[in-house]
């Protein structure tokens, strides 16, 4: 079952929305903020411990989502800064672009963060997002041996995971 688009994971994924936009880094997270999943393809410099790079991660979507919540211009009801927020709640934040990279981000309906750090050309991949969502669907959550909230350790899932990634660009 898919929860985003058709009925099966489609044998050929989405088209890359534009050239040039290869995969520097991807992060899942459960709801909670544990990194379930942490890759890297480019990543030159390393200035964090891992550990450190994750609570950061984490920080900054919670912050950026919160404060889009905030600025929402259609929503009457703002809450408090800082308050976590349902999934699907407030306004969207999808992505932002730096002169270095370019971050998106896509929250499923379950709570799952998937952030994938990108070339900054890269063009909308919210698409792309949803595809790997419905793969981790497909490699991790459907596999009776995974437990919910540890971390992803499935070959099948890590290895489609970096084809496609790795064909973005």
């Amino acid at each position: 079952m898919q929860f985003f688009g058709s009925s099966e994971i489609s044998p050929s994924p989405p088209a890359p929305t534009a050239s040039g936009n290869y995969g520097h880094m991807i992060y899942v997270f459960n709801r909670n903020g544990i990194c379930l999943l942490y890759r890297e393809w480019n990543r030159p410099l390393r200035t964090l411990s891992q550990q450190q790079d994750h609570k950061l991660m984490f920080g900054l979507l919670f912050s950026l989502k919160s404060l889009t919540a905030k600025m929402d211009p259609t929503s009457v009801e703002k809450g408090n800064l800082g308050v976590p927020l349902l999934p699907g709640q407030g306004c969207s934040f999808h992505s932002f672009r730096t002169n270095t990279y370019k971050l998106s981000f896509m929250e499923s309906p379950s709570g799952i963060k998937i952030i994938l750090v990108t070339h900054p050309k890269a063009g909308d991949l919210r698409e792309p997002l949803k595809y790997i969502y419905n793969l981790y669907v497909e490699y991790v959550v459907k596999n009776p041996l995974y437990s919910p909230g540890t971390p992803i350790k499935s070959e099948l899932f890590n290895t489609n995971l970096d084809q496609y990634v790795r064909g973005l660009g």
